[in-house]
């Protein structure tokens, strides 16, 4: 009886040091413990970001009084409608056309800061990043004062050239090119830090063999900047598409869409629809449309950036 006792008890200690070494084992792996360090980080995700574009999701899918399902009768209304259009075309281009603009002015930047002296950088890199660490509405409201009609600083700059005065945020095309011109000198700053990163990353071996071969700037650039930088400048790229395309305190502060509605983008288009027409479900619908957009834009991006890495 007592050995029967006893091989009992050695049974019970050999399985509670199994789970106890599997749970050991378990906490040392780095998937796990990556797991467990990254999991508040997903679910504020979750909280903040899954659920309202899930709810916005099925708000599109309702009817003005939120009462009757409609499926997909918002988007079929604002397929029909012009001005939904010119919002999609207007988007694009105000959002392709800043980024494209907002990552050379970021690379011309940074290599101006990047060939500074150490000691010297720091001090460049605070200034320049300072267009970017203030909020953007308090920033658009003083480029808002510049753009005045009556009061512009430009215009009164340019009178002395003989030039003006400018309809800035009057005429289409004018209003056009001053929101990308703000969203541009709010955002270069990220690209300038990004791509100031990424060349501080390129080892000094590489242009001095360049320079042996006797590759001049431009060749050291082409062939041996942007191949190294190329992972980054994708992922930046991208990352501004994404927060361009979803601009809406620049536009909304400058023109409020106009004028004629001329300058509307999704972000606009969509508070104008859904909070101020009070149409909700149809707001989401708008807003909703940039999806497919993006998501063509991060795959192309993403795959190709993939690609070098199974490459290198």
């Amino acid at each position: 009886m007592a050995d029967v006792v006893v091989q009992h008890a050695r049974a019970a200690r050999t399985t509670s040091a199994r789970k106890g070494g599997s749970l050991h084992n378990a906490l040392r792996r780095k998937s796990t413990v990556a797991f467990f360090l990254t999991l508040p980080l997903i679910l504020l995700i979750a909280l903040l970001v899954l659920y309202p574009a899930l709810y916005s999701a099925h708000l599109s899918t309702l009817n003005k009084s939120m009462q009757k399902f409609v499926g997909f009768g918002n988007f079929t209304f604002l397929f029909k409608r012009e001005t939904f259009w010119m919002v999609v075309k207007q988007s694009c281009i105000f959002a392709i056309t800043a980024v494209i603009f907002k990552a050379l002015i970021g690379f011309i930047v940074a290599h101006f800061v990047h060939n500074i002296p150490a000691k010297g950088q720091r001090k460049w890199r605070g200034m320049l990043l300072v267009p970017w660490v203030i909020p953007p509405a308090m920033s658009t409201l003083a480029w808002l004062w510049l753009f005045d009609p009556s009061y512009s600083a430009f215009n009164y700059t340019l009178s002395f050239f003989g030039i003006g005065p400018i309809p800035w945020l009057g005429d289409a095309a004018w209003a056009r090119f001053s929101v990308i011109l703000v969203n541009v000198w709010y955002g270069a700053p990220f690209f300038m830090i990004m791509y100031l990163a990424a060349l501080k990353s390129v080892p000094d071996q590489l242009y001095e063999a360049a320079a042996i071969d006797g590759a001049n700037w431009w060749q050291r650039i082409w062939y041996v900047t942007l191949p190294m930088m190329r992972n980054i400048i994708a992922i930046t790229t991208l990352f501004s598409l994404i927060v361009t395309f979803a601009n809406f305190d620049i536009v909304r502060i400058l023109t409020s869409g106009g004028p004629l509605d001329q300058t509307q983008i999704f972000a606009t288009y969509a508070f104008r629809v859904g909070i101020e027409s009070s149409d909700i479900p149809l707001g989401a619908s708008v807003s909703l449309f940039m999806v497919p957009i993006l998501a063509v834009a991060a795959i192309f991006i993403l795959r190709d950036v993939s690609k070098r890495g199974n490459e290198a």
